[in-house]
């Protein structure tokens, strides 16, 4: 095998080119890996070099040989000009949304969007001057009624947080792009292993490495990737910001990288069979997952996406808070906290009513969001299947 990087990515698979994006082993004495680099002083060899900061390296905060591997692999495979890596995915978020939105903007934000980034919007974002309008998830190429001569980005997220609607992303796009608007996406549900963002029309990308990047909830982690027209003002912002990723969390999402399609793989089939095991409970209302033919946003899933991950929701019959509770306090395998992509089930109740304001959420009943890990799909049935006797038990 080389030692050189392929010529053509392009031409290879994306299981492929996860394997072999940003690495370059004969930059590294033939290690397969690329070490990770700490530090913040970067010197120079001469004083004319240091007047002109000459050289790809001029501080810690302007990147490392660990952090350009990353960011060259996520670029490669969204399809993306660039890519900026960030602590979290929130501040992933914070970073593409100041990129795009001054004093005096007008900002479209899908009511289903994950709720900390309503928070930024209606607190950080309100108070430098940025009006946000939250819209329907479905309102797809109607988006045009809402936008106005001050009309900056579109945000999307497909599917919604916790609800899980699916958008029209292509639509929007169109539409915002007819108006001159950037389109920002959270994109961490599918990653672009299952849906090629800037592909399908979004100019700023962003992901919670978090997740499925890492595989093993034992990092923080944000990407933001944006194509050829906005790359420019995102990288502009990051500098200002500065806001860096640490080099070990760096190595880490590169490490996950590289098994990242079996992984998400193995999560979809798991998913899957957990969605369709739940969906015949007699003790579930309805399930909330687009790759299922029976949920109102399949068609747009299948038309927009090539998978689907290992999130999705439950609307369960109703049952009061204490019958919840004890189903969810005596289960084995299903942790309860807020994350997903690991390796391990997680289960987290949620209520979209307290925060929705486009849109009324009146599901029917409790949510629940499921993370379905690598375990045996049987053993999670069974402790399901435990805590739903639980719940009946306390009715």
């Amino acid at each position: 095998m080389s030692n050189t990087p392929p010529r053509d990515p392009a031409r290879f698979g994306p299981a492929t080119r996860l394997v072999h994006a940003g690495r370059d082993p004969s930059a590294q004495h033939g290690f397969v890996n690329t070490p990770i680099y700490r530090g913040s002083t970067v010197l120079f060899p001469t004083y004319d070099d240091l007047q002109h900061r000459r050289g790809r390296y001029d501080y810690g905060t302007s990147g490392s040989p660990t952090m350009d591997s990353l960011t060259q692999a996520w670029s490669e495979l969204a399809g993306a000009r660039g890519t900026v890596l960030t602590p979290s995915g929130l501040a992933a978020l914070t970073v593409a949304l100041m990129s795009v939105v001054s004093a005096g903007d007008h900002l479209l934000v899908t009511d289903s969007a994950y709720r900390p980034t309503r928070i930024f919007c209606d607190g950080v974002l309100k108070r430098f001057g940025v009006e946000v309008t939250y819209y329907d998830p479905l309102v797809g190429a109607g988006i045009g009624e809402l936008m106005r001569e001050n009309t900056k980005a579109v945000l999307v997220e497909a599917p919604g947080s916790q609800s899980f609607e699916m958008q029209d992303v292509p639509a929007i796009a169109e539409v915002a792009h007819a108006r001159g608007a950037a389109v920002i996406m959270d994109n961490t549900w599918a990653t672009p292993l299952f849906f090629p963002p800037h592909e399908r029309g979004v100019d700023i990308a962003v992901e919670a490495g978090t997740k499925y990047l890492s595989g093993g909830s034992d990092l923080l982690l944000g990407l933001t990737s944006a194509n050829e027209r906005y790359w420019p003002a995102l990288h502009r912002t990051f500098e200002h910001f500065a806001m860096c990723a640490g080099p070990e969390d760096a190595f880490l999402a590169l490490r996950g990288l590289r098994t990242m399609n079996l992984r998400l793989r193995e999560h979809e089939r798991q998913g899957l069979a957990m969605a369709r095991w739940l969906q015949n409970r007699p003790e579930v209302l309805r399930v909330l997952h687009p790759a299922l033919p029976e949920d109102p946003g399949h068609a747009i899933w299948k038309r927009d996406f090539s998978g689907s991950s290992g999130l999705f929701g439950v609307v369960l019959k109703p049952a009061p808070a204490k019958a919840v509770a004890a189903m969810l306090d005596g289960l084995e395998l299903f942790g309860m906290g807020f994350s997903w992509g690991g390796f391990e089930s997680l289960v987290i109740p949620f209520d979209c009513r307290t925060y929705r304001t486009a849109t009324r959420w009146e599901p029917g009943g409790p949510g629940l969001r499921f993370h379905i890990g690598l375990e045996e799909v049987s053993d999670l049935q069974a402790d399901l299947d435990a805590g739903f006797a639980r719940l009946r038990a306390a009715l």
